[in-house]
């Protein structure tokens, strides 16, 4: 039994654990990394981690803005095999990004070859294009080998990389930002340096300044595109103490007269992040649509500059109307959103305000001010450790030369001699007596004596120990000042006020592209004009066929001329119309449509299918078509003989989905849809009996079901009008004629009522028309 228990294997560990935590954990995990790791940028410097190590690596690879390019592969190649571990696609993405001086307002990256465009074209490979750091990039890596910011193993632990760069401007601002990360987004515009500084300088003097004051020195964003801004200051001054808002952005235009009073619109500026193809494309669009039927064309004229020319219609159109519809319809005007969701300290992500982003960056400058401090002090203690030792050796030169000519162990020797006592030079090795072994502590330490050995020849001569003297009073001064500098904020936040100014000075207004690009106006938005006041009214003649083919010819033809039309079709409905003019379609689902008259096709063809312009059903018919009267009435009814009166100003829509008028049930579908021509009503049902009443009878209503015209046993309603008692009912009879039955007391009665037998003569279809 014992072996048996011997044996026996040991237990399994339970390594289960509830789904939902498991889940929870990994996908915190995930989310954590996604955030502080791809999306969110540093508050201090501005950049994600793709941006600071491609900086990084160009920095190791030693692209300075004044010397020479290296080819982007190389460039991606070392950042993803050095820091970065993701696709050498999304890292030149990013570098490529950094390039673009239309997408970044202080390009970082010096790029040579094809880098994209503003029309969406994407880079060259990165095998044919080559780049190189810009000065602002340096500027944000100055000091970085100063142990001006702390350093973290590489993903695999064989290179170290910074944690954030030094950031001589507030490059989060001025560049601008955006990205996706779970449950949390960023988007941050671009804004003039020249400004921030003016800000940060005033947060130096004021540092409870409130964001409203801010704004005296920050106005708003300055996009690298330009445009003009067109949001209320008051609305900027909520968006930035809030961190979350938008700004109403515009292309910028002008109106160019040209010969015998012509003119046309020219678009010099386009918004940000807005691709010029695909506006053109759109603005195309909307001339085929006619949507905007007072523009005749676009031309994209554009070289190294953006010139897009708006051709109108007609010269007469107000360029203040155009545009107006243009920035409605179009990306001629966009919103950009704000939403200042940045890491503090690199660690936690938090919307911030204006206010409090300037402040994280000046936080940052200022612990990056005392760590380069404490490397300089470091590294002038260690020069004054030198130079008192070289000053020593020089003032027992004799000494040294015979320690370092005849001693075993010169080093050694040297820090065990004492230099206060007077040294008789010795004339050979038997007259030179060694300091070894040492009785005490000599004068010198290691390091002195390290360098008295690694001194040359050449120094020994009596200009140098001057010049050794004057550098050690030099260091001894500037000492002073740093340890002065150390225990006086005052002095700290005067430096970092000095630095500021150095570095608007090389970025600023005076700067080549420092000038803000991006304007302030006031929204003088177009007052909303009919588009029927802005087309030309011309004649027309709508004719539409049987299968429903619509087309309009030009002028006003005759409507018994014959046209042609598709195998198997014939005409429906012709009438004269202008083109200003709105047609209203009543679909046997009880729906009515509005089309614009101008966006028929024209008559040379056979048109097109009205289906393809509203929304109309296959399974519906259409029941009439006619032009839009404003302050008419109509009559409409369905085939179970309920109706009731709508006024037509009612039922003209804005969509093409049209507007349900006539509410239908069962198997009825609408039947009539007349204009109120009289003061009388008369139906006639399937069963050829007709009765009449009164107009007043009938409610009026904007949309239902209507009430019963007339009653029937069986079958339902043939067609419906109105009339006017005194002038007699009027139908066609089978030969064409107009017959007008004016005696009517044997069908007048109340509605819904059966009616009796239409009149001799009356239509075997059971119509009045």
């Amino acid at each position: 039994m014992s072996d048996m228990s011997d044996d026996a294997p040991a237990p399994v560990p339970d390594l289960t654990e509830p789904l939902r935590r498991a889940i929870g954990e990994r996908y915190l995990s995930y989310a954590m990394s996604t955030i502080m790791g791809r999306a969110l940028p540093d508050a201090r410097d501005g950049l994600k981690p793709v941006h600071r190590r491609i900086l990084f690596a160009m920095r190791e690879l030693k692209l300075s803005s004044s010397g020479g390019f290296r080819k982007s592969a190389k460039i991606s190649g070392d950042v993803m095999g050095n820091y970065h571990p993701h696709g050498d696609a999304a890292i030149y993405d990013a570098m490529a990004r950094l390039a673009q001086d239309f997408n970044v307002r202080y390009p970082l990256v010096d790029g040579q070859g094809n880098f994209g465009n503003v029309d969406g074209d994407n880079p060259a490979a990165s095998r044919y294009t080559e780049a190189r750091m810009t000065a602002a990039a340096e500027a944000l890596l100055e000091g970085l080998g100063e142990d001006a910011v702390d350093f973290r193993d590489n993903y695999d632990g064989t290179l170290r990389e910074p944690v954030v760069l030094p950031a001589r401007f507030p490059n989060l601002l001025a560049n601008g930002s955006s990205g996706i990360a779970v449950g949390m987004a960023t988007n941050i515009p671009p804004h003039n340096i020249e400004e921030l500084i003016g800000a940060c300088l005033h947060l130096i003097k004021a540092p409870n300044a409130r964001d409203e004051t801010l704004l005296d020195h920050i106005p708003g964003p300055d996009f690298p595109t330009g445009g003009v801004i067109v949001e209320p200051r008051e609305n900027i001054a909520e968006a930035y103490r809030t961190g979350r808002g938008s700004f109403r952005l515009r292309a910028r235009w002008e109106s160019e007269e040209l010969n015998r009073g012509q003119w046309q619109i020219v678009v010099t500026e386009i918004p940000f992040q807005v691709a010029k193809s695909r506006l053109i494309e759109k603005i195309a669009d909307l001339i085929q649509s006619k949507k905007v039927p007072i523009l005749a064309d676009v031309r994209d004229e554009s070289t190294d500059d953006i010139r897009i020319v708006l051709e109108p219609r007609s010269r007469n159109v107000d360029p203040q109307v155009l545009m107006g519809m243009l920035f409605r319809q179009s990306d001629l005007e966009v919103r950009f959103s704000l939403n200042m969701n940045v890491l503090i300290d690199g660690l936690t992500p938090r919307v911030c305000s204006l206010r409090e982003v300037l402040r994280a960056f000046l936080d940052h400058r200022r612990e990056v001010l005392l760590r380069r401090t404490r490397y300089r002090l470091g590294k002038i203690d260690h020069r004054l450790e030198v130079l008192e030792g070289l000053i020593v050796a020089f003032l027992n030169l004799d000494r040294v030369i015979d320690i370092i000519r005849y001693d075993d162990d010169p080093k050694a020797a040297l820090m065990a001699e004492d230099w206060g006592r007077t040294h008789v030079r010795a004339t050979s090795e038997a007259d030179y007596v060694s300091p070894l072994p040492a009785k005490g502590e000599g004068e010198l330490s290691d390091v002195q004596a390290e360098a008295i050995l690694n001194m040359r020849l050449r120094s020994l001569r009596r200009l140098e120990e001057i010049e050794l003297t004057r550098e050690r009073d030099a260091l001894m001064e500037e000492r002073a000042e740093l340890e002065d500098l150390m225990e006086d904020e005052g002095r700290q936040w005067g430096r970092i006020a000095e630095e500021l100014r150095e570095t608007r000075k090389q970025f600023g207004h005076g700067a080549p592209g420092g000038v803000r690009r991006t304007t302030f106006a006031d929204a003088e938005d177009a007052p909303d004009v009919p588009i029927e006041a802005m087309i030309e009214r011309e004649p027309i003649t709508v004719v539409c066929s049987q299968m429903g083919w619509i087309r309009a010819l030009s002028g006003h033809v005759a409507l018994d001329k014959e046209l042609k039309f598709k195998d198997g079709d014939g005409p429906r409905f012709m009438f004269h119309a202008q083109t200003t003019d709105r047609l209203l379609i009543f679909g046997s689902n009880g729906r009515i449509y509005t089309l614009p008259a101008v966006n028929l096709p024209g008559g040379r063809g056979m048109g097109d299918p009205l289906r393809l312009m509203v929304d109309l059903p296959n399974e519906a018919q259409i029941v009439a078509l006619f032009v839009h009267v404003p302050g008419r009435k109509l009559l409409v009814a369905s085939s179970a003989g309920d109706g009731f009166v709508v006024p037509e100003d009612d039922v003209v829509a804005q969509t093409r989905s049209g507007k349900q008028v006539l509410n239908l049930r069962g198997e009825a579908r609408a039947l009539v849809c007349k204009p109120v021509a009289g003061d009388h009503v008369a139906c006639v049902g399937e069963n050829r009996k007709v009765v009449v009443f009164a107009a007043e009878e009938l409610p009026e209503m904007a949309r239902g079901k209507g009430v019963r015209l007339q009653k029937f046993r069986d079958g339902g309603l043939s067609d419906a009008t109105t009339f006017n008692l005194a002038d007699g009912l009027s139908w066609k009879d089978p030969a064409g004629r107009t017959r007008t039955e004016t005696d009517l007391t044997e069908w007048l009665g109340k509605r819904a009522s059966a009616g009796r037998m239409a009149p001799r003569g009356f239509p075997r279809d059971n119509r009045f028309t």
